[in-house]
């Protein structure tokens, strides 16, 4: 009997902590885009988290960050350039209020990678990251895509996700 007893211990041992993974990586190349699967699954963690400031951080273009408002100078520079078609500095709070929306939409009990690619034809190198996820209110969103850049210190960064998508399962 006690026999029996330490093999359900040790079975259920086994059992309670895959219940809890939220990250299951199927149809991912060897080599593909660990970068960019790396940075979406902190995106979708700073989400559930509510941490906008991670998200702005791990949100961007081929130049860098939302979050890098590239100070007083930098931003002097760049709203120069706006007058001739560049983008105008945002300063942190502009950041806050713009990443705030997005994790009301993105929380989620769990998520799954399904697979992790190049996206062809674009300028920057991108990565398309698919993810299948269950929201905080059980609604299933299959294939939601992630587009994801390299900026030009080598960090990838979130640049595009459809959360119309997400919205429409709900």
């Amino acid at each position: 009997m006690r026999v029996f007893r330490n093999a359900c211990l040790i079975a259920l041992a086994l059992v309670v902590p895959s219940a809890c993974t939220t990250v299951v990586v199927e149809n991912t190349r060897p080599g593909a885009g660990m970068g960019a699967q790396l940075s979406v699954e902190r995106f979708l963690q700073a989400a559930n988290e509510y941490d906008v400031l991670a998200m702005g951080r791990l949100f961007g273009t081929p130049d860098g960050a939302v979050l890098d408002t590239g100070g007083t100078m930098g931003c002097a520079f760049n709203k120069i350039g706006s007058w001739f078609g560049g983008t105008a500095c945002r300063n942190k709070q502009q950041v806050e209020v713009r990443m705030d929306a997005i994790p009301s939409i993105l929380q989620h009990e769990e998520y799954r990678i399904l697979s992790v690619s190049r996206v062809a034809g674009r300028k920057d190198p991108t990565t398309r990251v698919i993810v299948n996820m269950t929201t905080q209110r059980g609604f299933t969103v299959a294939a939601l895509p992630f587009d994801v850049v390299q900026a030009s210190e080598g960090r990838r960064l979130v640049q595009e996700v459809d959360l119309q998508l997400v919205m429409a399962a709900r």
